[in-house]
């Protein structure tokens, strides 16, 4: 395959995630030099740099060898979701995967007793938004306290120093969203 045609799955997939030419290459470890040259066909790339390009991108190595439309949506399977399981009693389900658009989601569970940490912690400049499915939490802002049970919601600003506990005897079960994305979250 030639690299134009690689470049142009690059740039089809960097367009249809409304990423800059200069994020991808911060994501890539790549210079927006080389991206132009590559979406244009000036330049090839090797294995290794197109697997870094395909993972800042959120796509497999085939789909930047493969020549054919980028598809409108992104599909997270519930059986290949990310998880991060903390020490905290807490558990992350990542529902949408790098790289981010406006929003990041998670589904979490955080057990009896269980929390984001111990200490509040803020990030970024963006709103969050809790949604309780199941359980009730405590969501600390600043010197702040929010009892929230199944059905509540919450919003608040990222970079208001935050902590989410589970006092009950129960497991909370949240969907969590961040816009946009930050990291940290």
């Amino acid at each position: 395959m030639e690299g134009n045609d690689v470049g142009g799955q690059v740039l089809r997939y960097r367009t249809a995630r409304r990423m800059t030419q200069r994020a991808l290459a911060e994501a890539a470890g790549v210079t927006s030099g080389f991206v132009s040259q590559l979406e244009t066909g000036r330049a090839n790339a090797t294995i290794a740099t197109l697997r870094r390009i395909a993972d800042a991108l959120g796509v497999g190595l085939v789909d930047l060898v493969e020549p054919g439309a980028v598809p409108a949506a992104r599909i997270v399977r519930a059986d290949a979701r990310r998880t991060l399981s903390a020490a905290n009693g807490m558990t992350k389900w990542f529902l949408t995967e790098p790289p981010f658009g406006h929003v990041e989601m998670y589904a979490v569970a955080i057990e009896p007793g269980g929390s984001t940490g111990p200490e509040r912690y803020h990030h970024g400049d963006a709103e969050e938004v809790l949604l309780v499915l199941a359980g009730e939490v405590l969501v600390e802002l600043d010197e702040e306290r929010y009892e929230l049970g199944a059905g509540d919601t919450i919003v608040y600003p990222s970079s208001v120093p935050h902590r989410v506990s589970n006092p009950a005897d129960r497991t909370a079960e949240l969907v969590w969203l961040n816009s946009p994305p930050t990291p940290g979250g």
